[in-house]
């Protein structure tokens, strides 16, 4: 008898630790689940937010671990887990890490810095901002920093690519009078001989403005170097602000002034640009900031033609290529361009180049045509996703 009560005893144990054990299973599926609806609602792009989260199960319960620079995210995470009854210790970072002391803002030294997917040279160039730049500083890592730029774009940088500053030192700088760049190629100077160099220039450069006279512009890098830049190759950035005419015309004007840059991948600026890294820099050049990559640009402005009726297309518009969706396979964008009117459009490949749809031409891109998904319009477009007359401005979000 005594065998059989332990028997009993045993199987007793064995299916309340099952039904132990299996309630944990769902409460931790439920878990894993509000943690992947969370991150789609609030970061459903790795490119522009972070939100690495992982579930460690252990003794005392679940534990989240991880790191995001999304803490609205995180409440709303908590709150979930809150109204469902799951209990979890929150062990979270929250970027910017408190390793930073403070500067958590920075801006771009150099003329184009370059801008990494992961912290080591070696890593795939990302995307590239240029000199004066206000960006955000999440975190270091070894000698590296993870930065995310006016377009929310989040990527790694050398040191020697920023100024690190703080809350004060940021605002100074954003209120201070500055120049813009506005040719396409250039270098600022130790002296009005224009003979040293301090540094190479590119179209869209921001520098702090300290006096000037009729043939210089005195500057000052965000690291405090002064140096001298041509007046004839620069305006005071307020002028250029309220001179922004904001149509059509201008931004084919600019466009043309790269014809013959150099196709590079992660590419932004005048030195080099990839498809989607010239039809933003084209607009930053006329005062709006747009989303980095082609993929991304595609969801801002307005719809315009998705039939390759051409005839619909104003100058400014951007036309989408990539892989057409199937029964199996979704829609895939991987280029973009900028229509010019006369049934041409202008882009970055190989070099930046004018294509046109008229087949009867002789700079026909069946390749592109063929290709072809949308249009849209995004110049004086209201949407979140543009930015207009804020290049300097730092993000806070």
């Amino acid at each position: 008898m005594k065998g059989i009560f332990l028997k009993r005893s045993f199987v007793l144990i064995l299916i309340a630790l099952n039904t132990a054990c299996g309630v944990h299973i769902d409460e931790k599926k439920l878990l894993v689940k509000e943690i992947e609806t969370i991150k789609n609602t609030f970061a459903p792009d790795k490119r522009t937010a972070l939100f690495n989260l992982e579930v460690l199960d252990g003794p005392s319960g679940f534990t989240l671990v991880g790191e995001t620079n999304l803490p609205l995210a995180i409440d709303t995470l908590n709150t979930i887990l809150k109204e469902k009854g799951i209990s979890v210790t929150n062990e979270i970072k929250i970027l910017p890490t408190e390793e930073l002391e403070g500067m958590t803002k920075a801006v771009i030294n150099i003329s184009a810095a370059n801008l990494r997917s992961n912290p080591k040279h070696s890593a795939e160039l990302a995307t590239q901002a240029t000199l004066g730049t206000v960006v955000n500083v999440l975190k270091k890592e070894g000698d590296w920093y993870l930065i995310q730029t006016p377009d929310k774009y989040l990527a790694w940088v050398d040191p020697g690519g920023i100024q690190l500053m703080n809350t004060q030192s940021i605002k100074n700088w954003i209120m201070a009078d500055k120049i813009i760049y506005v040719n396409t190629y250039g270098h600022a100077f130790n002296s009005t001989e224009a003979e040293g160099r301090t540094s190479d220039i590119v179209a869209g450069s921001l520098l702090k403005l300290v006096s000037s006279d009729d043939e210089f512009y005195k500057v000052e890098f965000p690291d405090g170097r002064q140096s001298y830049i041509l007046k004839s190759e620069a305006e005071e950035y307020n002028t250029w602000l309220s001179n922004l005419s904001f149509n059509t015309d201008s931004l084919v004007a600019t466009s043309k002034t790269l014809m013959g840059v150099p196709y590079l991948w992660g590419g932004t600026s005048t030195k080099g640009v990839d498809c989607s890294g010239y039809t933003k820099t084209i607009y930053y050049l006329n005062g709006m900031v747009i989303p980095r990559d082609a993929s991304q640009q595609v969801h801002a402005g307005k719809p315009i033609d998705s039939i390759a009726d051409f005839s619909k297309l104003k100058k400014g518009d951007l036309l989408f290529f990539g892989r057409k969706a199937t029964e199996s396979t979704s829609e895939k964008v991987v280029h973009v361009g900028m229509w010019i009117g006369d049934n041409q459009f202008i882009h970055s490949s190989e070099m930046v180049r004018i294509s046109s749809v008229d087949k009867n031409a002789p700079n026909y891109d069946a390749f592109n045509v063929g290709r072809y998904l949308r249009t849209k319009r995004l110049l004086n477009e209201q949407d979140p996703l543009l930015q207009n007359l804020n290049i300097t401005m730092p993000i806070t979000d």
